[in-house]
């Protein structure tokens, strides 16, 4: 998986008036757990941009000024409700040996035979939360969506899972095929079958 390198300072004192004039200087109040003791860092607003405003999933390496060096992922982040600014970044701390579990996107390759013959794809997931070792987080996770046909569904079952885990029911359904009012009604596989003689037909050969 990708990484996202933030450069911070680490913070002494944590009031609301010490973290208000951070914010009022651009910069972000984050805490960092999972480890020993919690880190409370700052990093320029501008430093998030490709970590948050993105549909893709990633680590995060933490640099402070001090020289201290942290892996971890993105927790939880808060927004001004009006503006939108970032308010305060939550990070949990990764360590090689030890299992985190992570939203990853989903990835859907292939051309379905059901929206071929008008059906509508129904993406019931973005993304799905798996838990591993860091090192063996995918970018993404693809789901093959050729085969469905309409009333089709594409379980969690069905997807690859090399070096990870669901943290899912079986019976999770990631997309299906629905019928449309445009959608063909007689699917390929139906199309070889004998189509009985009507009369007219019958009519036609005595002719």
């Amino acid at each position: 998986m990708k990484s996202i390198t933030i450069n911070g300072s680490k913070r002494e004192s944590v009031g609301k008036k010490v973290t208000k004039a951070l914010r009022n200087a651009g910069q972000v109040p984050c805490v960092l757990y999972g480890g020993d003791n919690q880190v409370h860092f700052s990093a320029p607003e501008l430093a998030f941009s490709k970590l948050v405003y993105t549909p893709n999933a990633h680590t995060v390496v933490i640099e402070l000024e001090s020289g201290e060096k942290f892996d971890a992922i993105l927790q939880d982040i808060q927004f001004h409700p009006v503006t939108d600014k970032i308010l305060h970044v939550d990070f949990y701390q990764t360590f090689p040996d030890k299992e985190i579990t992570m939203d990853i996107p989903l990835n859907f390759t292939g051309n379905s035979r059901g929206v071929k013959n008008g059906g509508v794809l129904r993406k019931n997931r973005r993304s799905l939360r798996v838990k591993a070792i860091p090192g063996n987080l995918p970018d993404f996770i693809d789901a093959d969506i050729t085969d469905l046909k309409i009333g089709n569904k594409l379980y969690i079952t069905a997807l690859e899972t090399e070096g990870y885990k669901f943290m899912h029911p079986d019976n999770t359904v990631v997309c299906l095929v629905r019928r449309s009012r445009a959608a063909i009604t007689v699917d390929e596989d139906d199309e070889d079958e004998d189509v009985p003689a009507t009369e007219t037909d019958d009519v036609a050969a005595v002719k």
